[in-house]
């Protein structure tokens, strides 16, 4: 099966460091460019409820992932990798004290994965840039 998102062994330590010190239940969602930028903000599950516009694609480090239906049309051809990097992050986000950020990379989907993904949902025009939904 193929992953619309996966996530760095660093990322899924921190993942793991943040469950330990803030409980299991976190959740994230990748912003679209308000006050921290475009990244992604890991939050307290139900701290952040996704509306109605929001598409869960996947989880990591068993935690859910959101992002707005809009930024998906974007981004919908690639898959996601979740990464860590030293550095100030978002002030929003659970890792912001750690000294570390998500950081949000990606790849383009083969060929090959792009037909797996259209056996594995009824969306349609995945990587052709035609209507989404997942």
């Amino acid at each position: 099966m193929v992953e619309r998102i996966i996530a760095t062994p660093a990322a899924l330590e921190l993942i793991d460091r943040l469950k330990a010190s803030h409980g299991p239940e976190l959740m994230f969602y990748q912003s679209h460019g308000c006050c921290d930028g475009s990244a992604p903000m890991c939050y307290l599950k139900g701290e952040l409820t996704p509306g109605q516009y929001d598409l869960h694609i996947g989880d990591i480090g068993g935690c859910p992932f959101f992002v707005s239906a809009s930024q998906y049309d974007q981004m919908k051809t690639s898959q996601l990798i979740i990464g860590v990097t030293e550095g100030s992050g978002s002030s929003f986000s659970l890792e912001g004290p750690e000294g570390v950020c998500f950081v949000t990379g990606s790849r383009p989907f083969t060929e090959t994965e792009c037909k797996e993904l259209l056996d594995q949902s009824s969306e349609s025009g995945i990587c052709s840039g035609n209507k989404t939904s997942v």
